[in-house]
């Protein structure tokens, strides 16, 4: 029950503060409470799902290693609160198999399955949660975050607590603190998309024709340099395109979002955001037209929905202290202190077609000190706005990492709160043992 202050501002505390409810939020969220603490998690939708289900990425992207075998199977090496996930979607048929994507493979997921997961599993570990609520501002004494203050259709809430996780994906808490954060690659950052999903698709023969492989083969890119420009705009020539658990429908990430002068759109700015939004609807428009006129089984598809929002890819990165840095990706390096692994290639959207760097039957592993900030108190960060390099990053943001580092934060935060330590007092090999005796299956 929520107490109001003279200000007229209703006042509430927890033991561990939740910002954004996507992978890393809801993992971090139910593991904090199934380890006793009162948690609250706040998010500014109307269901959980970030980029997988507001942004509509659709996928379960980074369980599986890379392997160029003509006949490779998928190998799942991620476990833990992913699992857990995993179960709830499948016992609600919203999961669909593996499917080969590249030299890897990925689960599709129907977004309302991702929702009601979230609110079935928040719901039993007894996490509070605010939706539709947007965090106006850091409550900090100097660089210790002690809250955020909301604004809610029922006025102003501040919620204060000794352990903040910013799971907002775009490090909004840090930001609003003060606290030191990285943008990009000098400023610039991976451009975002719209995804969008069409209906009325004859599958079998989608598949017959195209093959089991979700990104489009040259033949595919071919058409569509030669339309783009002949009635059509469609700037992205390779394009990944999934079933779903849906029948009859394909998950389409194919579009690419630059502004009107030819940069790469920055979704921290306010009207580059509003230009991505606009200009990723008439792209989809544009496509499926296309695909409608050239793909065999959409002869007869339908436009069903895009994102709730524009897919964003990279934002900020907290200066956290340690650094995922682009050679640990390719070297597979191995930490001591390591909270998650990853196997997911390097995958940079920029230019007509993505670029893919896999590592090949191997992983590299992400390390606790990369989601707490250099400077500090009182706050952790989980998913993508971990510390990392630029192309560092286009690896670690997928969502079964996303799970992963969840899983791990809300654990650190468990241990600093009951035990009244800072975060980076807290040694990563604890964490990891942490999470090894919970059966996470770490090296």
């Amino acid at each position: 029950m929520a107490l109001r202050d003279m200000r007229g501002v209703d006042q509430e505390t927890a033991d561990v503060l939740v910002v954004g409810g996507g992978a890393a939020g809801v993992a971090a969220a139910v593991t904090a409470a199934r380890e006793g603490m009162k948690v609250t998690l706040v998010e500014r939708y109307g269901f959980c799902g970030g980029g997988a289900v507001a942004g509509l990425s659709g996928t379960i992207c980074g369980l599986y290693l890379a392997d160029d075998s003509p006949d490779r199977r998928p190998e799942k090496i991620v476990h833990g609160f992913v699992d857990d996930f995993i179960a709830e979607m499948e016992a609600r048929n919203g999961l669909a198999p593996p499917v080969r994507y590249g030299l890897s493979f990925s689960r599709v997921h129907d977004p309302m399955a991702w929702r009601d997961s979230a609110d079935a599993l928040l719901r039993r570990a007894g996490v509070r949660v605010i939706f539709h609520a947007v965090v106006t501002d850091a409550l900090a004494e100097g660089d210790r975050v002690q809250g955020v203050r909301l604004y809610t259709k029922q006025g102003k809430l501040e919620i204060r607590a000794p352990l903040v996780i910013d799971a907002s994906g775009d490090a909004d808490v840090v930001a609003m603190a003060g606290l030191p954060f990285t943008v990009g690659q000098d400023g610039h950052v991976q451009n975002p998309t719209m995804i969008f999903r069409i209906q009325g698709v004859d599958v079998d023969r989608f598949m017959a024709a195209h093959g089991p492989d979700t990104i489009m083969g040259a033949d595919i890119s071919e058409k569509i340099a030669k339309a783009d420009g002949n009635g059509y705009r469609l700037p992205r020539r390779k394009i990944f395109l999934f079933p779903t658990p849906r029948p009859g429908e394909l998950l389409c990430n194919a579009t690419r979002i630059i502004g009107r002068d030819g940069r790469e759109l920055n979704p921290l700015v306010r009207d580059d955001l509003t230009e991505a939004e606009m200009e990723g609807r008439l792209q989809v428009r544009d496509y499926v037209r296309f695909f409608r006129a050239n793909l065999t089984g959409c002869e007869s598809a339908f436009l069903n929905d895009t994102g709730v929002q524009v897919g964003v890819r990279q934002t900020r990165q907290v200066d956290g202290l340690a650094t995922l840095t682009n050679d640990d990706i390719v070297a597979g390096r191995k930490v001591p202190g390591a909270i998650a692994r990853s196997p997911w290639p390097v995958e940079l959207h920029s230019g007509d077609k993505p670029r893919l760097s896999w590592l090949l039957r191997d992983y590299y592993e992400i390390s606790y000190e990369c989601f707490v900030p250099r400077q500090g108190e009182g706050i952790i960060a989980a998913g993508r706005c971990l510390s990392a390099q630029h192309e560092a990053m286009a690896s670690a943001r997928v969502t079964a990492q996303c799970f992963a580092y969840g899983q791990a934060v809300g654990l650190a935060a468990s241990i600093c709160v009951k035990e009244k330590v800072a975060p980076r007092s807290l040694a990563g090999t604890t964490i990891r043992a942490e999470l090894r005796s919970r059966g996470v299956e770490l090296s």
